[in-house]
């Protein structure tokens, strides 16, 4: 019998995981023939979510847990799940009950039966989403798929069912600083997509700021496009232009080059603006290249299942 498992990462997830773990139970009972594993990641959270883990591993054989020592982030917990799974297929879903779990029989019919890689979902709303969260969530979307070659489709969820082909050809990619929404479209495969409408979250509060989304959605464009390196060498160009061209402009038609103090303190500060916002693209570059010579491990393991069976 071909397997499943279900990779849940979880960060202060008490209140969600009781719900979750109901919900999924009553969709796995519907899928005849199919071995199951549900693994927890937990992410260092400060609740009671691991307690909540020990005890669903000690009720149910199928649950499996991963608790790391300390919040590595979403990312590692991904990674932790894709590499601890045992299962001939994998399923990424969130605790939260946003990642509809009535979904995979749809999504393992495609996997088996249609011939794809991947079964992947997205929202084709965003009911209940702050308006500017939303907005700047397309924009972000529009302006990575146009600066690189990462497959990323607007709305797309990291819930996805894969078979063990595509989840080891993720795992060989093994950088330190990832974002796996890029890595799944750069590894390729045949993916469909299933598109359904916003969830609310079942209980808790979400961990995503919009600071937090900002600071994502630049890891994102960093890892999979240096065309802002680019812009960076572009924009220096055209102000050593733009000087020039002011200077002699100023200079035919008034006849004095020097004159003028307010709007040369104004042309100072806008290119000495230009030139840090040069110097902090190159930085995020830099950084990261630092990140990953370090060799740091991903993700930290301090407990699991195995540690508490009787």
């Amino acid at each position: 019998m071909k397997m499943i498992s279900i990779v849940v990462p979880c960060y202060n997830e008490e209140e969600a995981l009781p719900y979750f773990y109901d919900e999924i139970t009553k969709v796995v009972k519907t899928m005849k023939k199919i071995n199951f594993e549900f693994l927890f990641i937990n992410d260092g959270s400060k609740d009671k979510t691991l307690e909540v883990l020990r005890t669903l591993a000690q009720k149910d054989k199928r649950v499996r847990y991963v608790s790391f020592s300390r919040n590595f982030g979403k990312e590692a917990g991904m990674y932790a799940g894709l590499k601890e799974a045992h299962g001939d297929y994998v399923a990424i879903m969130d605790a939260d009950l946003q990642d509809p779990p009535s979904l995979l029989p749809e999504m393992y019919h495609a996997v088996t039966e249609e011939g794809y890689d991947s079964a992947a979902t997205r929202r084709v709303t965003r009911a209940g989403e702050p308006p500017i969260r939303s907005f700047f969530a397309r924009c972000f979307y529009k302006l990575i798929n146009r600066i690189s070659k990462a497959d990323i489709v607007d709305g797309a969820r990291d819930f996805r069912l894969m078979s063990r082909q595509m989840v080891d050809a993720i795992l060989s990619m093994t950088e330190y600083n990832r974002f796996s929404k890029g890595i799944f479209g750069w590894v390729g495969f045949e993916t469909k997509w299933i598109e359904f409408e916003n969830v609310e979250r079942v209980a808790g509060e979400t961990k995503w700021s919009f600071w937090k989304l900002f600071l994502y959605s630049l890891d994102g464009i960093v890892a999979f496009s240096t065309v802002p390196l680019s812009i960076a060498f572009v924009m220096g160009i055209l102000f050593c232009f733009i000087a020039i061209a002011f200077i002699v402009v100023r200079t035919i038609m008034f006849g004095d080059p020097t004159s003028g103090w307010p709007s040369l303190v104004c042309i100072i500060f806008l290119v000495s603006g230009v030139q840090l916002c040069c110097l902090g693209i190159m930085g995020q570059y830099l950084s990261k290249t630092y990140l990953e010579t370090k060799k740091r491990p991903i993700y930290i393991v301090k407990e699991t299942e195995l540690d508490h069976k009787e």
